[in-house]
């Protein structure tokens, strides 16, 4: 509704056809970051501000390993292009789940049931997380290009649509379709979700829940990382405060939502890349808080978000 909306007032429909596949690409971005953190919320209730940090971390660690595959990611090969990307990718999963992990174990275990501690002391890890990054790569800002398969766009009839754009898209709703899969067709979500509701049942049945819960938080924190690759791709360049730089609309995309729903954070993700592509286009000022005004709306339509899991 959103983009056919649109259409009226960008006129040319090759020019909303690019911004349209542009907005949901972003969309696509920002649902891969923004996931991880609806899933430890909705399914821990744990309100983790330094998210972010496992966003940096997995941007970082694709400069490093897509740096040391230099042969794969510049060669005139789409094949060693995605072989590169999904190498930096799974490393950046497995190092930011690694650091979830540890986070969990060491700050978050101590707080749960208690919000406003888990904010104090989770902000306190993203700093905490943000030096580290500065020790081992540096403070600077450094270069993460698209390979080179991926640069450049496809024409649609008069439309361009970036290569990259549509990888996004692709990854998108294969983290979407998983997550939808494992929660609600297999028994592993089935047992995350009993425990939710009721943890003291579903140990009486033998089945330990600490242990699933963290899982869950590892999970949460490997799509965090995933998503910093994205956004770093996106972006072409990393920096160690890029997590906290969107954090916010992290925030503002699983509030949309409804907090904790996987389909509210999905829906969210795209309604904000697309308004923020179309204002961007037609109302350039109003796109710097437009994602602010889009929260408003939907809040004074449904307080509890698009699709509330909850009342919390």
């Amino acid at each position: 509704m959103l983009a056919l909306a649109a259409l009226p007032f960008i006129g040319s429909t090759s020019t909303w056809i690019t911004l349209t596949a542009a907005g949901l690409a972003m969309g696509m971005i920002i649902f891969i970051i923004a996931s991880g953190l609806t899933l430890i919320f909705g399914l821990m209730d744990v309100l983790n501000f330094g998210h972010g940090v496992f966003i940096a971390l997995g941007a970082f660690v694709a400069v490093s390993v897509m740096g040391s595959m230099s042969e794969w990611s510049n060669a005139d090969s789409l094949a060693q292009n995605l072989g590169a990307l999904g190498l930096a990718m799974l490393a950046a999963m497995v190092v930011a789940g690694v650091l979830g992990a540890v986070f969990e174990r060491v700050l978050v275990r101590v707080v749960y049931g208690q919000h406003l501690k888990q904010i104090l002391i989770t902000m306190g890890g993203m700093v905490v997380g943000e030096e580290l990054i500065k020790v081992i790569w540096g403070p600077a800002q450094i270069p993460l290009p698209l390979p080179t398969a991926l640069r450049g766009s496809v024409l649609l009839g008069d439309a361009a649509i970036e290569k990259y754009r549509l990888i996004a898209v692709v990854v998108g709703l294969a983290v979407f379709a998983a997550l939808v899969l494992v929660l609600n067709r297999t028994k592993l979500g089935l047992l995350i979700r009993a425990g939710v509701q009721d943890r003291e049942m579903v140990e009486s049945l033998g089945y330990r829940i600490r242990r699933l819960f963290v899982g869950v938080f590892i999970a949460g924190s490997a799509l965090a990382g995933l998503g910093g690759v994205m956004w770093g791709l996106y972006q072409q360049n990393v920096i160690p405060q890029m997590g906290a730089q969107v954090n916010v609309l992290i925030f503002i995309v699983i509030i949309i939502g409804g907090l904790g729903s996987t389909g509210g954070c999905f829906l969210g993700a795209l309604l904000v890349g697309l308004l923020a592509n179309y204002t961007g286009f037609l109302v350039p000022k109003v796109a710097l808080f437009s994602n602010i005004l889009l929260m408003i709306a939907i809040l004074l339509w449904r307080p509890q978000g698009v699709y509330p899991v909850t009342n919390r």
